[in-house]
């Protein structure tokens, strides 16, 4: 996790997110991680967009509200496809993350 958080708050300076920078955060933090996770990061975070992919992870889940009673039926019909696409989002940023993460 420290790994992706370097490379985050490169991606945030604005710092290229190579090897070496990301080495240099990690020890900076005082924590040593093993040179082949390193490189593995790096090579995942290769042509990655690292902006749409926190957007994607980050998208707001709108919360249902309240319907009157003569609208139960069309309410559950609704509550039922949103909560398929609430699993489709979250499945799209899994995948948005995994990409990220390695």
């Amino acid at each position: 996790m420290e790994l992706i958080y370097a490379a985050m708050l490169l991606h945030k300076a604005g710092k290229e997110i190579n090897e070496a920078n990301v080495k240099k955060v990690i020890e900076a933090a005082g924590i040593s991680k093993d040179d082949a996770q390193i490189k593995a990061l790096v090579s995942a975070l290769d042509g990655v967009d690292i902006e749409k992919a926190i957007k994607e992870a980050a998208m707001p889940v709108a919360a249902p509200t309240s319907a009157p009673a003569g609208e139960h039926k069309k309410e559950e019909k609704k509550e039922e496809k949103s909560a398929e696409d609430k699993k489709e989002d979250e499945a799209k940023a899994v995948a948005g993350l995994g990409a990220l993460f390695g």
